[in-house]
């Protein structure tokens, strides 16, 4: 299992430096600068499971960081903010940032916000590779479909369109919509192949299982519902 990825953005160098020891010695990976454009350079040129991030910092601010960052990306963040800064605490929040300590903290207190907010990630992630309606499962991450825990054959347009379905659960989707989808704003053919594809679907799922999971919405598109 691969060390979880953390980024320092802390212009303290004696913070720093204290943290990316205490950091390296409970295993993770740690990554540090101490300059806030660097900081969120490096932050969307790589990718982290987790950044602590300082208000104060020189060329661009903590709030400044988070707010470009949040524009791109959703990596966890913790703020490390002084004592009396009531309204960075607020406004870092508002902005989109996961938790906050307030300096001096207890390396303890850091590690044990760290673990919340990594653990609350992973289970989160772990429940987005998995897409369930009653008997049918999709592991996004297997690349595997089963009913009743027995293996669906699905071609890799079948999975996607299936997929895409699943995600979208009872909303009515044009065909239209479908193929910008599933087969892309490219593609040039006729929106009939969403039709074929859906046969292909419920030959391999609804007949086959006796079940009726996808749903035409006459002159308009399709339908899956999560009642089968």
């Amino acid at each position: 299992m691969r060390a979880y990825k953390v980024l320092i953005i802390e212009d303290e160098l004696k913070i720093a430096r204290f943290v990316e020891l205490e950091l390296k010695y409970e295993g993770y990976d740690v990554e540090k600068s101490n300059d806030g454009k660097v900081g969120l350079i490096m932050a969307l040129k790589d990718k982290y499971d987790i950044i602590l991030l300082d208000i104060m910092l020189p060329s661009m601010n903590g709030i400044e960081v988070l707010r470009r960052l949040r524009e791109s990306c959703d990596t966890p963040v913790i703020m490390l903010t002084a004592k009396d800064e009531v309204m960075d605490k607020v406004i870092g929040l508002d902005m989109g940032a996961n938790d906050y300590v307030t300096k001096p903290f207890a390396i303890e207190e850091l590690l044990a916000r760290i673990r919340a907010i990594l653990k609350t990630t992973k289970i989160r992630k772990e429940s987005l590779e998995i897409l369930q309606i009653n008997k049918l499962k999709m592991d996004l991450k297997k690349y595997v479909v089963s009913y009743d825990d027995k293996i669906i054959d699905l071609t890799k347009r079948e999975f996607d369109l299936l997929q895409y379905l699943i995600e979208n659960k009872n909303i009515v989707l044009t065909r239209e919509k479908i193929v910008e989808k599933v087969w892309g704003y490219d593609y040039l053919g006729d929106t009939n192949i969403v039709d074929v594809y859906i046969r292909y679907l419920r030959s391999k799922i609804d007949e086959k299982y006796k079940i009726k999971l996808i749903n035409t919405v006459r002159g308009v598109g399709y339908l899956l519902k999560d009642e089968i």
